[in-house]
């Protein structure tokens, strides 16, 4: 069983998911010529935003599922693909606004996704603006075994441990939904304590400080205590910065945990128990560095397989950065994503 836990098939322009729009919304977007709240577009002049291979002549990358089936299932051996359609209508300034857009967007990755391959899992995309929004889609979708978890952009308005989201955990919890955190979200504000930067390549390295600071506030608001069956997965997260933030972090509760008498074990044990990360991008130097960090993290627990589709991230078909061994390699393509998302085996069949 080879399962890829990310992958970004290409989101439509709003016109095209007019049909899971009610009227109200369908005319607001056909009269103000709203076209596009896609986070993740691909755009020709990126050209690392699409492998050159996965990029048709017209059009965005992974445009549907035949051309997926083509250029990642079939090539790779993939069994299941995770879909995490990436998006603006999550952290939208008008709640009502990104809860209508999450809405349709779910219905359309039914429909057009998983309806056609039946080896395509999908994401619940919520609006994390406005929890009580997010329980309604997450009750909307749960009857569906084929949605296996919850997709939140990295950036919101406040970290993630605050106590307005448990709702939505409490409701992950409920239906067996692990919670996804990804990359992108809210741009009002700034990505780091000193202000705005101005490049992307500033832009893009500070990501994994973002990560890091999501997991500092579901570690110390208490959210694994409150909740100890909910399990996050940090999507195209990195992986090389772990080793010295768990170390760090465990060191800093040490000194200060009278602060936080909730968290009763070292947050680099809760980390490694409820948080899982996925391997692309694995932004390593040399297979040598890449086995030293599988070393340190315990990533026969907390790796997850990815490709990040159709991110550029590796040539061909070396999704696994060498340095992981063939036998780790099958655990976090196979055993570790099957005991993280328990839905998988709701399929018919099961998991084999």
């Amino acid at each position: 069983m080879k399962i890829d836990c990310d992958v970004h098939p290409a989101i439509p322009e709003l016109p095209d998911l007019l049909p899971w729009l009610d009227a109200y919304w369908r005319d607001h977007v056909t009269t103000r010529g709203v076209r596009n709240l896609d986070l993740v577009a691909y755009r020709p002049s990126l050209p690392t935003t699409a492998r050159a291979d996965w990029r048709p002549e017209t059009g965005r990358a992974a445009p549907d599922p035949a051309r997926l089936a083509a250029e990642l299932l079939e090539p790779f051996g993939i069994d299941i693909a995770i879909l995490n359609p990436v998006h603006g209508g999550a952290v939208h300034p008008n709640s009502y606004f990104g809860r209508a857009i999450c809405h349709a967007v779910n219905g359309w990755l039914a429909e057009c996704w998983l309806d056609r391959d039946d080896r395509l899992r999908g994401a619940i995309s919520v609006p994390i603006q406005e929890p009580d929004m997010a329980v309604e889609e997450i009750e909307a979708r749960a009857g569906d075994s084929r949605f296996v978890q919850i997709l939140f952009p990295i950036a919101g308005d406040v970290p993630f441990g605050r106590r307005q989201f448990w709702p939505i955990y409490r409701a992950a919890v409920k239906h067996g939904l692990p919670v996804a955190i990804h990359p992108g979200g809210n741009g009002r504000f700034p990505q780091s304590y000193v202000g705005w930067h101005s490049t992307y390549a500033e832009e893009l390295f500070l990501q994994s400080g973002m990560v890091q600071g999501q997991l500092l506030s579901l570690v110390h608001e208490g959210v694994f205590q409150e909740f100890p069956d909910l399990r996050v997965v940090m999507l195209e997260s990195g992986v090389t910065w772990l080793p010295a933030f768990l170390a760090d972090t465990d060191n800093k509760w040490m000194a200060l945990r009278r602060e936080v008498p909730w968290v009763t074990e070292a947050p680099s044990t809760l980390i490694k128990r409820h948080v899982r990360f996925t391997t692309q991008p694995f932004d390593a130097p040399s297979a040598a560095h890449v086995a030293r960090i599988v070393e340190m993290i315990a990533a026969d627990e907390i790796l997850l397989f990815s490709t990040d589709y159709p991110h550029w991230q590796f040539e061909g078909t070396a999704a696994v950065p060498e340095g992981i061994g063939p036998e780790l390699a099958a655990r976090i393509a196979g055993a570790n994503p099957a005991a993280t998302y328990g839905r998988l085996a709701l399929q018919p069949g099961g998991l084999q």
